[in-house]
């Protein structure tokens, strides 16, 4: 990929996570949690999307891209622990919001 593919590709995803943090934002004033839960972790995953871009990384799973976040970002020190920990968080209660039958 070239540069300005990538370079396009990251500001695409930077613009999808910025429209659906406003999203989230929405529907928790609205007090649609599971909504907002749902596009929270969205606007976290389309961020990463990008970050992943920089270093032309792809995976076809959530839980994979979230791998490779860790491996090259939180384990090489370029990002803190506390936000691995925010996202897998973040996965794992919207996992729970989106596919619970009875809450």
């Amino acid at each position: 990929m070239s540069e300005d593919s990538v370079s396009a590709l990251v500001k695409y995803r930077l613009l999808e996570a910025t429209e659906t943090l406003t999203e989230a934002e929405i529907l928790r004033d609205a007090g649609s949690y599971r909504g907002a839960v749902n596009r929270a972790y969205y606007a976290m995953f389309y961020a990463l999307l990008g970050l992943l871009a920089t270093r032309q990384l792809v995976s076809s799973k959530h839980s994979g891209a979230i791998a490779l976040f860790d491996r090259e970002f939180v384990k090489t020190g370029i990002f803190p622990p506390e936000l691995s920990r925010s996202l897998h968080l973040a996965f794992q209660r919207r996992q729970r919001h989106d596919y619970a039958d009875i809450e």
